[in-house]
């Protein structure tokens, strides 16, 4: 198998939420037009490695134009950052003269588009499109609002446990495959090698702590009479809560050195040594190969009981079309032709992006079976944030974090902070 060169592509759902939280303005309106020939704009996230990605969009490129020679594709660049990649999109919601036709953008930062008024609901353009039909119905449903599509997912990024096997070997300890079988592993792994965390978790993980809530049948929020409640602090979440904030014991992963971890912070401690497990993205590969390279393995994140799988945060990117596109139709074709299955398999060998249709997915596994139980954990079904607005300034104001935090400092037991953390949430769904 050749050697890839892998790159960070899973930006975290916060990060892409903060996008939103310097959410753009209500787009200008202005009429649109169906224009057939011309300039088609795009703009893609760029990568610190950008050639890889350039090189497969160059291809889409001249095989899309070669059907149509009064056509020319534009691509820029666009910042991943999420400050100036906001400044961007505000400038190109209210101003559609500098708009692109086709964008990439955060799945999470989809609501706050749409609220503004600035993304083209595609769901007619989309409808007859053949491989469209190949992408699993819970990653369709996070581009959906009010019964609408307006992304198309091109690319995902899921977590799954990441395991030392010298340490589980030494120690006679198998890959954990229920939540109990995960807390003995990790106390034995603490106890042997007092060194180590048993399993690095973060109080500032979101999407490390949310599929323990999941895989006990609690959610962020749910939708009441066409509106998002939230239901963080229903039995159902406080057990899911309870049993991530366990595991900020003394014997697994102490609080004093745990509670302000981020998702990056245990990938730091994974790659480094300095854990046992941790949960971490595919995309984390290149960062854990560097630091324990042929000591990991990867297994799904195991649920409450034998051969569940915990459902994990569908992250990604999306592509969209701008409702102030004057080239709709072309802007679609583009945009189905670089999310299609030879392009995202292109995309794949050139920078490790998890493919959104299931028809790729064997291909990939057989290139590199490395990928294996992110696919399972794709197949087992997948999460997502709540689909509103809202939700980025729920981000901002770190209340899952918060959250969390406050239980495993002490500060607040589960109820209590739970039903805090709902009321936060509640306040940013009515807007106040």
């Amino acid at each position: 198998m050749k050697i890839r060169r892998w790159t960070v592509l899973a930006l975290s759902g916060a990060v892409l939420a903060a996008a939103s939280a310097c959410a753009p303005g209500t787009a200008s309106k202005t009429d649109t037009k169906d224009e057939q020939t011309g300039t088609v704009k795009v703009w893609l996230y760029d990568e610190a490695n950008r050639a890889p990605k350039e090189k497969v969009v160059n291809e889409a490129i001249a095989e899309f134009t070669a059907t149509r020679p009064k056509v020319k594709v534009e691509v820029s660049y666009i910042p991943t950052d999420a400050g100036p990649r906001a400044e961007k999109m505000k400038g190109a919601f209210n101003d559609p003269n500098s708009a692109p036709d086709v964008v990439e953008f955060g799945n999470t930062d989809l609501f706050g588009y749409v609220a503004a008024g600035g993304l083209a609901d595609i769901t007619a353009d989309l409808a007859g499109w053949t491989e469209g039909a190949d992408i699993p119905q819970d990653l369709k449903d996070t581009t959906m609002v009010n019964g609408a599509q307006y992304g198309l997912p091109w690319w995902i990024g899921l977590r799954s446990l990441y395991y030392r096997t010298d340490v589980f070997t030494e120690l006679g300890i198998k890959a954990p495959t229920t939540y109990a079988e995960l807390v003995d592993a990790a106390k034995k792994a603490r106890a042997a090698k007092p060194d180590m965390f048993g399993i690095a978790v973060g109080g500032k993980y979101t999407f490390g702590a949310l599929p323990f809530v999941w895989a006990s049948g609690g959610d962020l929020a749910a939708q009441q009479g066409g509106a998002y409640k939230s239901v963080i602090d229903s039995p159902q979440s406080q057990a899911g809560v309870k049993a991530y904030t366990d595991l900020f014991s003394k014997d697994i992963c102490p609080a004093e050195q745990c509670a302000d971890m981020t998702g990056g912070k245990t990938v730091e401690a994974f790659s480094a040594g300095k854990a046992a497990m941790a949960i971490l993205p595919n995309s984390s590969r290149s960062a854990v190969e560097a630091g324990v390279k042929d000591k990991y393995a990867v297994v799904p994140l195991p649920g409450l009981t034998p051969g569940s799988i915990a459902p994990a945060f569908a992250g990604g990117n999306d592509l969209g079309v701008m409702k102030s596109s004057q080239h709709r139709s072309l802007a679609v074709d583009f945009m189905k032709v670089l999310a299609g299955k030879k392009y995202q398999l292109a995309m794949f060998d050139a920078m490790g992006n998890l493919p959104t249709l299931a028809s790729v997915r064997t291909d990939v596994v057989a290139r590199d079976p490395f990928l294996k139980p992110f696919m399972d954990t794709l197949e087992a079904g997948t999460k997502f944030v709540p689909k509103d607005a809202a939700w980025a300034k729920i981000d901002a104001q770190s209340v899952v974090p918060t959250m969390l935090q406050k239980v495993v400092t002490g500060k607040s037991d589960v109820p209590a902070a739970t039903g805090e953390a709902a009321g936060a949430m509640n306040a940013a769904f009515a807007g106040k």
